[in-house]
């Protein structure tokens, strides 16, 4: 009943989302309004049929039921509940249907937030996301079908991989992953309603589009850096980024969705770059839909990839009918989106924005073409080529430092045109601090160049950024006599954007010169120890203690327990352990991992005798590691900061629903009777 259930509730929202389609397209070319709801009705319902569909799957692996095909793949009566619940996001099928439910979710939230709003841009937008829904649940009813009939029905499942149930992060990671690689198509649909309403020369639009898609980058951040959060302790190599395949496809989309979230600005500031934004845009949902592609088609070997399947014919196709209908729209509104403004000076805010721009696509660019090229040169010459870390990092480093830098100096510019003498007395505090940072790191003993550059423009950014907050708060204190911290918190809230903006880079900036750090500066030991013998590292001492075992209902686990000595003195207790399980042939580490602001202590238990006696543990000593989460952290905070709207704005778009003239959802000129018309509802426009 409950495969039933699931597979009924897939296939009449496929069929709720194609009426959908054909009524909002017929209400906006005939002037219905009530064609209009309907397609606003469908969408509600079409979100309403893939919860159901996703509780039928979420029961169907709590209460194991293995005549359903994908609980017999990852279920197990020995898996906890928590990896039973999340396993749903394990394996290709249940991804699928995940990502259908969060594509309706969202769906359902832009039409509800909008749907008052005047013009045809929401009708179109919800019947492209009602089409790209559609093709997620063909999918579902054919080659990702998550609820065929097993038979006979096993007794029991093999569980998740073991790698994804092996850490509390795959709760996390997933979802986060989802929200910000589905939130893509938002922008997009956006852009398809802009583009076949007549509106694209309005760039209200841009607005709306601006606040979803820095909502989805937000969620994208967030979920690369626990991607590598959940890297670094789960997989006990000490690392949290190998330039892997699948890394590489969220990193692409994230690099254009930041390239527009910064062009975006000069549009809606001096009415350039409309073009190049639209692009942009449609760039970045194809992106994720190679991302997709990428991770589920089998064409990657991937701790992270999906490898059952023809599902990849079907992505390739839908990328190259997303391309010619997108192109082809595209190239006939480019006339409509000639920019209004113009470069007054080289040197300039409006300039450090294109430079930004012009850094982006050339790490998207060299992103894809270090992801593509082996599959590419497989395909072509029969020949399997590697593309790995030494590739990506001598390519990228330099492009990263020069974003650092232009993440200086961009907000010490002001727009349009300024004065030499304006340029010096803003640039000259950061260029000291830059100079003062690269001395240091030189003393104490940076060699590697790029290193040396993190330090130094990382500094740069930093010190600019923070005297944005300086000379503002200063200002308010000097004006209105306010206490530093009540004018800085003024500050932030009188100009949420732009400050939310600073907080970003200074997040990037912690990121960035972990890195550098942890990279430059890490130190690692591997030795085989008798209980009680110690080994140093650093200014560190390892001591083995005890080696132990203990059974846990889905897995056999091996530890041991290790003390860890600074000075002589006793700072902490760690246990490195190693998680067998059933389907897995090699155990899957766990480090164990003391962290502080400093740096972590990073430990794993390579290998043990049999009888306790000895352990094999690997030592590493990573400085300022918890700085690159923390950095994360402040990334998301600063986006929040700039999503949320001021309290005036708030209450002058109340006012304005109150206030707002009746029109209704179409671009003909012919008016529709006022019986059937609807209020103007402020959306997520800023």
């Amino acid at each position: 009943m409950t495969r039933l259930i699931g597979l009924d509730a897939v296939i009449v929202a496929i069929v709720i989302s194609v009426l959908g389609v054909v009524a909002a397209t017929v209400g906006v070319r005939r002037n219905r309004a009530e064609w209009v709801n309907a397609a606003y009705a469908a969408v509600y319902t079409t979100f309403g049929l893939m919860t159901i569909a996703t509780l039928a799957m979420v029961w169907a692996l709590v209460t194991h039921d293995f005549s359903v095909s994908y609980v017999a793949q990852v279920g197990s009566r020995a898996t906890p509940l928590f990896y039973t619940v999340i396993s749903l996001w394990s394996a290709l099928e249940g991804s699928i249907l995940f990502w259908g439910w969060v594509l309706a979710a969202y769906s359902a939230a832009v039409v509800y937030l909008n749907r008052r709003r005047p013009g045809a841009l929401i009708p179109y937008a919800a019947a492209t996301l009602l089409t790209v829904t559609i093709f997620f649940g063909i999918l579902l009813a054919g080659p990702a079908n998550p609820f065929r009939l097993v038979s006979p029905t096993p007794s029991d499942g093999p569980g998740p991989n073991a790698l994804l149930q092996n850490h509390i992060l795959m709760g996390v990671h997933p979802p986060l992953l989802y929200l910000g690689y589905v939130g893509m198509t938002v922008p997009f649909a956006f852009a398809i309603g802009a583009m076949l309403s007549g509106e694209i020369h309005d760039d209200s639009w841009i607005k709306l589009t601006r606040r979803w898609t820095l909502a989805s980058w937000t969620f994208l951040s967030a979920a690369i850096i626990a991607g590598m959060w959940w890297s670094y302790e789960v997989l006990g190599w000490g690392g949290y980024w190998v330039w892997d395949p699948v890394e590489n496809a969220s990193f692409m989309p994230w690099l254009t969705a930041t390239a527009f979230l910064h062009s975006v600005v000069v549009q809606e500031r001096r009415g350039m770059l409309r073009l190049w934004n639209l692009s942009l845009i449609v760039a970045t949902f194809l992106l994720t839909i190679l991302g997709t592609f990428l991770t589920r088609s089998g064409v990657l070997s991937s701790v992270h990839a999906f490898t059952q399947g023809t599902i990849g014919y079907f992505f390739l196709a839908f990328i190259g009918v997303v391309f010619m209908i997108a192109a082809a729209l595209v190239a006939g509104t480019s006339n409509q989106l000639r920019g209004k403004g113009a470069l007054d000076a080289a040197v300039s805010r409006e300039t450090v924005f294109l430079l930004n721009n012009l850094v982006f696509t050339a790490f998207t660019f060299t992103v894809v073409l270090g992801t593509l090229f082996p599959l590419v040169a497989e395909a072509v010459r029969g020949v399997k080529v590697s593309v790995g870390a030494p590739f990506f990092n001598k390519m990228t480093l330099p492009l990263c430092a020069l974003l650092l830098f232009l993440m200086g100096v961009g907000p010490a510019l002001p727009w349009r045109r300024t004065s030499a003498e304006v340029v010096k007395r803003q640039l000259i505090p950061p260029a000291v601090g830059a100079l003062l940072a690269a001395v240091a790191a030189v003393i104490i003993g940076v060699r590697d160049v790029f290193a040396a550059a993190a330090f130094a423009f990382g500094t740069f950014a930093l010190v600019a950024n923070l005297r944005e907050f300086w000379t503002g708060a200063a200002a308010r204190v000097r004006a209105h006599g306010e206490a530093a911290p009540v004018a800085l918190a003024r500050l932030v809230a009188a100009n949420r954007r732009r400050y939310g903006g600073y907080v970003a880079h200074i997040g990037v900036v912690s990121i960035a010169v972990a890195i550098a750090a942890s990279s430059t500066f890490k130190i690692e030991r591997e030795a085989t120890l008798k209980r009680g013998a110690a080994m140093t590292v650093d200014k560190y001492s390892v001591r083995l203690d005890s080696v132990w075992g203990r059974e846990e209902p889905h897995r056999a686990v091996v530890g041991s327990t290790v003390t860890v000595l600074r000075g002589g003195r006793d700072i902490g207790q760690l246990e490195p352990r190693m998680n067998f399980y059933a389907t897995q042939q090699q155990p899957i580490p766990t480090p164990a991992v003391r962290s502080r602001p400093s740096g972590d202590v990073y430990i794993t238990l390579m290998s043990f005798a049999n009888d306790g006696s000895t352990a094999t543990l690997k030592v590493i000593i990573e400085p300022l590691v918890p700085w690159i989460w923390l950095g994360g952290l402040i990334v998301c905070c600063g986006a929040l900061i700039s999503m949320w709207p001021a309290a005036r704005s708030r209450r002058a778009l109340v006012e304005s629903e109150r206030l707002a003239p009746v029109r209704v959802p179409s671009p003909a000129p012919t008016p529709i009777p006022a019986s059937s018309m609807t209020r103007v509802e402020p959306g997520m426009a800023p």
